[in-house]
């Protein structure tokens, strides 16, 4: 203070004073918080690179979908096929709903459906190979297994 009792003021240049500091970029006292630039190269790296990991999985997830609907409709054409041969084979018998039965190639090349299973025949199996297990259903569709890889239908 001085002799005279009032109190000294400071001017302040308003050229250097912020009219909103809380809106500056960069910190405008000592005390602030450090604000630093973000690297927006590496932050839309990080996302394009976050993007294609995500994009990669989804595609993996679609790709083994695909394959197994895939493998889903080859069996069901291979039990069309079976079964379509199952309906113009020898039966010497009325297939019963819910019963299953064996369905065999004759060495002169022809088809028949039997009661009696592959294990069942001993030394004796009469037949060129065993084609599939078949399942009557009730809607008169067979539910077909196979025991080898791929029948030649």
């Amino acid at each position: 203070m001085h002799a005279d009792d009032e109190p000294e003021f400071f001017e302040i240049d308003p050229d250097k004073m912020a009219e909103n500091p809380g809106l500056l970029p960069y910190a405008h006292t000592v005390g602030s918080a450090v604000i630093r630039p973000e690297d927006k190269g590496k932050l839309k790296g990080r996302a394009v690179a976050a993007m294609h990991q995500q994009t990669d999985r989804q595609l993996r997830q679609l790709y083994e979908q695909m394959q197994t609907l895939a493998l889903q409709a080859k069996a069901l054409k291979q039990r069309v096929e079976v079964s379509e041969r199952i309906y113009v084979s020898d039966m010497s018998f009325e297939p019963v709903i819910g019963n299953t039965y064996y369905f065999y190639e004759r060495k002169n090349g022809t088809d028949v459906l039997s009661m009696v299973a592959p294990h069942e025949w001993g030394r004796s199996f009469p037949f060129r190979r065993f084609v599939a297990e078949a399942t009557l259903l009730a809607d008169h569709t067979w539910e077909v297994r196979f025991e080898e890889e791929s029948p030649d239908a």
